[in-house]
């Protein structure tokens, strides 16, 4: 393999690597390759190679040391919050505890942030989710994309309390959100979600009104963590697999 180095080979080998990692090609217990072999293999410099590893080791998926080698770090060690990752396992490992996991984390996170933009959002940080409640409603008449639209409205809300952990989710939150969304309407055997359920939160942000713009986020999150449980319970359908988009 010819010899190409730079950010771009860089950054795919650490999707490479990631994905086989997380897919359980290189499990704990067995030896990870020697960097001369991963060189040979993705036609990559030592400089680059390196690089790539230390990006993997910054995840939380490898571990390195000069002179005893690299070696692969247990799934507990995983930056789960890192979206890269996140979308390794949900790509590749996805099941419904996955699923249900991160449904809870958004139960106490989300209501919590619509509160915070009832009482802190600015006016751009109303824009935004104006424009998403709107694109929701186009995407009723096919004319946005109903995921796009979706995961934009909940990544504004995070944004929309001025407080910078919150905001920080928002990376890890659209990564998740595209999976299960999906499987949240594969499930109804729907391909939109409600825009009048979303209203409701908007409604009481732009009120300024926090308890209920918390109390109707509550009630969005946990409808979608008892359709997941619902569909855990009934194993009616494989939370991996791809779903088709009705026309």
């Amino acid at each position: 393999m010819a010899r190409s180095d730079g950010p771009n080979l860089t950054h795919r080998i650490v999707e490479a690597l990631g994905i086989a990692i997380v897919s359980g090609k290189y499990a704990p217990e067995n030896s990870f390759p020697i960097e001369a072999e991963l060189c040979t293999q993705y036609g990559a410099s030592r400089s680059v190679l390196r690089e790539a590893v230390k990006m993997l080791t910054a995840k939380g998926l490898l571990s390195a040391r000069p002179r005893q080698g690299t070696w692969i770090q247990p799934e507990e060690n995983w930056n789960l919050l890192d979206p890269d990752v996140l979308r390794w396992l949900m790509e590749r490992k996805i099941t419904f505890s996955v699923l249900r996991e991160f449904a809870q984390v958004r139960l106490a996170v989300e209501p919590k942030a619509a509160a915070l933009a009832a009482r802190f959002a600015s006016p751009d940080a109303k824009q935004a989710i104006r424009t998403a409640i709107e694109q929701m409603a186009l995407a009723d008449k096919d004319e946005a994309d109903p995921l796009v639209s979706d995961i934009a409205f909940h990544v504004a809300i995070l944004r929309a309390g001025s407080n910078r952990f919150f905001a920080q989710l928002s990376g890890v939150t659209e990564t998740a959100l595209r999976f299960s969304i999906r499987m949240q309407d594969r499930y109804k055997g729907v391909r939109r979600a409600s825009v009048r359920d979303h209203a409701r939160i908007s409604d009481a942000i732009f009120a300024g009104d926090a308890v209920a713009a918390e109390e109707a986020a509550r009630g969005l999150i946990q409808e979608a963590l008892d359709l997941i449980n619902k569909a855990d319970a009934e194993k009616s359908f494989e939370p991996g697999k791809k779903m088709r988009r009705s026309k």
